[in-house]
């Protein structure tokens, strides 16, 4: 297949629906080619259902010039790493392919792991990121200098402010936090930069499993604790990850930028 128009290419995990699918759409819409990765099944170690097939086919469906859908299992390492492959191979390279690029041009590979779990499968967050950037990042640093890259992950709220009966889940996200930190001083002067946003309470499936947790009627119980008064939409912290992919972030890396409606304040 042809590089897309910018020779943008990005891999997000997640992709079938929330947070990461609103990225995938948000990336092509903006000229990028993207593999959409999800494991489109369900997990017997969860008490509800996760992104199915059908689900990622809808993503792949608004813009099928643009995206290719990836079936795989964040936390098999052979499955991230032969995702990251598929790219490379579909589209030449994870990384900026315009010849007339200029040093300066922000046109990245971006990586994105938007995934997210809650009750027990939290505990796999950081490694999940973890085996994302141990395929991405040598991919990305496979492209010849001058470089531009993006390592993206998405964190939480949660790893910043307690949540009561949730210890594993702020564990696990204050995991994600410290790892983009960390990701961020070893990276320096590679071209490659990682950051990392931090929702608050965001309308998707995950929220509405916590709410049973909590004993809630529904999602929409949570939106009072938000100085905004309501949910974000997935959207909303897709659109600040495109940001983070693009030519604007170029002066970020290591940061933890919150788009939670002022839930941590």
């Amino acid at each position: 297949m042809a590089v897309g128009v910018t020779g943008r290419v990005a891999v997000v995990t997640g992709a079938a629906r929330g947070i990461g699918a609103a990225t995938v759409r948000a990336l092509a819409a903006d000229g990028w080619s993207v593999l959409a990765v999800d494991i489109a099944a369900g997990d017997p170690d969860l008490p509800y259902p996760l992104g199915s097939t059908a689900d990622l086919a809808a993503v792949v469906a608004d813009a099928p010039d643009r995206v290719h859908p990836f079936v795989a299992d964040v936390r098999d390492p052979d499955a991230v790493e032969a995702a990251v492959g598929m790219a490379e191979n579909r589209w030449g390279g994870v990384g900026c392919r315009d010849r007339l690029c200029r040093r300066d041009c922000g046109r990245p590979a971006a990586l994105a792991g938007t995934g997210g779990r809650t009750a027990g499968g939290a505990r796999r967050q950081p490694r999940c990121v973890l085996t994302l950037a141990r395929a991405a990042i040598p991919a990305l640093l496979r492209r010849p200098r001058p470089r531009h890259g993006r390592f993206l992950a998405v964190a939480s709220a949660a790893a910043t402010r307690g949540l009561p009966d949730l210890a594993a889940y702020c564990a696990a996200k204050a995991g994600v936090a410290g790892l983009i930190r960390a990701l961020g001083r070893e990276l320096g002067g590679t071209g490659i930069t990682a950051n990392a946003v931090s929702p608050g309470s965001t309308d998707t499936p995950i929220l509405a499993e916590s709410a049973r947790l909590y004993g809630l009627p529904n999602a929409e119980a949570f939106a009072a604790q938000q100085p905004i008064g309501r949910l974000l939409e997935p959207r909303e912290i897709a659109a600040v990850l495109a940001f983070l992919a693009g030519p604007g972030s170029s002066g970020m890396t290591g940061a933890v930028v919150p788009v939670d409606g002022g839930l941590a304040l």
